[in-house]
């Protein structure tokens, strides 16, 4: 009887296997433009604003955060603006800022505002 019984639990842990879903494939984590940035010149950054949000979108990237509240809660506050870019991963997160269209214009913002900006990659869904 006891061997009927592994026999039994044997096939149950194979066929629960079997039927298992396979578990979904990764999908690679997405990249972030994040920039804090204080306005030294607000009516040459109008320029930089107008023409960089259309080249956001062009390149697949979205925009999460564009301005609005900030508070510092540990160590120094943000200076200004803070911006959030998403884009579908890291390569392409750095690919438009290398793309020869915003080099064109990074001008715009380094000149005209104070800022910090870096490229992160996020978690893997």
């Amino acid at each position: 009887m006891k061997a009927g019984l592994t026999a039994i639990a044997a096939f149950v842990l194979v066929a629960g296997c079997a039927a298992a879903p396979a578990p979904e494939a990764a999908t690679s984590p997405k990249g972030y433009v994040i920039v804090e940035i204080d306005v030294t010149n607000p009516e040459a950054y109008e320029g930089y604003k107008a023409a960089a949000a259309s080249m956001v979108a062009a390149a697949g990237g979205r925009y999460l955060v564009r301005g609005g509240k900030a508070e510092g809660r540990e160590g120094p506050p943000p200076r200004g603006r803070v911006v959030i870019l998403e884009y579908p991963s890291f390569d392409a997160a750095k690919a438009f800022l290398e793309s020869p269209e915003y080099v064109e214009i990074i001008h715009l913002r380094t000149d005209n505002t104070f800022s910090r900006l870096m490229v992160v990659e996020g978690v893997v869904p």
